[in-house]
């Protein structure tokens, strides 16, 4: 005979695997200090990469612009200007990551621990099966 709460039970479980089984199992696999700080520092390399990349883009298209009438004072305000929009930028980003990741860990780490009690629901059906079935 079907078990209704075992068939539902199973399905519920089957379907956490499918959408998010392995990457939760990954993430909880780490302390949340651990995975945030990991994944802000990789956030920031990031930010700092993309940052450069606009920077030298910027520079290069606007070259004629900027060195037109440049003098030693306006090249000191301009680096002066791009430092503090970079470590804004970064200050602002390693707030945000560092946030995001530990709320995305402390969620996998919930959804990992009701999957493990899932589990030990199913196996207590099938051992009072077996039970009843000897």
């Amino acid at each position: 005979m079907l078990d209704k709460r075992k068939i539902r039970l199973m399905t519920k479980m089957a379907i956490y695997e499918k959408k998010y089984g392995e990457e939760d199992i990954k993430i909880s696999g780490y302390y949340k200090k651990d995975y945030s700080s990991l994944n802000t520092w990789i956030t920031l390399i990031w930010v700092s990469a993309g940052y450069l990349l606009a920077a030298a883009l910027l520079v290069l298209c606007g070259a004629d612009a900027i060195l037109e009438g440049l003098t030693f004072l306006k090249l000191l305000v301009l680096i002066a200007i791009a430092a503090g929009a970079y470590f804004a930028l970064l200050i602002i980003y390693g707030i945000g990551s560092g946030k995001f990741y530990r709320r995305k860990h402390t969620q996998a780490k919930q959804r990992v621990k009701k999957y493990y009690r899932d589990m030990s629901r199913l196996e207590k059906i099938y051992k009072k099966e077996y039970r009843d079935h000897e």
